[in-house]
């Protein structure tokens, strides 16, 4: 799993005029569960961008104030009309306590039903899984080499190594649609024959 830093600095008084006061000066409130105690910390917001705005799951090794912490993002809130990051929740990640993350699909193979003239459609971009920290994927790989026109795959079709899928597993991940040029070329086809 890919790692990456945050430096944060413990907050001494809690509250929403602190946070507030701290969101001015661009700092972030935080809050790391699941140790013997919470640790509320503040982080610089820019050290977020990479966390937040992408779809890889990241380790994150939590730096406050020189005592280093390995996390998983729990939660975050953003501010409803000017989308800023209000608040973001870690959770302690412990070597025996297995954790639930959402992580993202990668698809491989080449689809026989997208060669000829479909269109694959993604239904589930992550899914759910409960792992140790030590087996958590970076991605899931999903094979696409079996998808026919019309036809879709399941989340249990996955066969998931170190970790359990909690996502639905009549789920689809992704579909090859039928396009209606295609559609109709098909039905000109069998009125045809008629």
């Amino acid at each position: 799993m890919q790692s990456l830093e945050i430096i944060g600095f413990k907050r001494a008084n809690l509250g929403k005029s602190e946070a507030k006061a701290l969101r001015e000066e661009a700092q972030v409130p935080c809050v790391l569960y699941g140790g013997a105690e919470q640790v509320h910390f503040s982080s610089p917001a820019i050290l977020f961008r990479d966390l937040v705005y992408s779809p890889e799951v990241y380790q994150v090794d939590l730096n406050i104030e020189g005592t280093h912490y390995k996390a998983i993002m729990q939660d975050l809130q953003f501010h409803p009309v000017n989308e800023m990051l209000l608040h973001v929740d870690f959770l302690l990640l412990q070597d025996e306590k297995e954790v639930k993350v959402d992580v993202p699909v990668r698809f491989t193979g080449t689809s026989p039903g997208v060669m000829a003239g479909g269109k694959l459609v993604t239904k589930l971009r992550k899914l759910r899984v409960k792992a140790l920290p030590a087996n958590l994927p970076d991605s899931i790989a999903v094979d696409i080499s079996d998808l026919e026109l019309g036809k879709s795959i399941k989340v249990n079709k996955i066969t998931p190594e170190n970790y359990a899928i909690l996502t639905n597993p009549l789920s689809p991940v992704a579909t090859v649609t039928i396009p209606r040029a295609l559609k109709s070329a098909q039905t000109e086809e069998k009125k045809g024959k008629k």
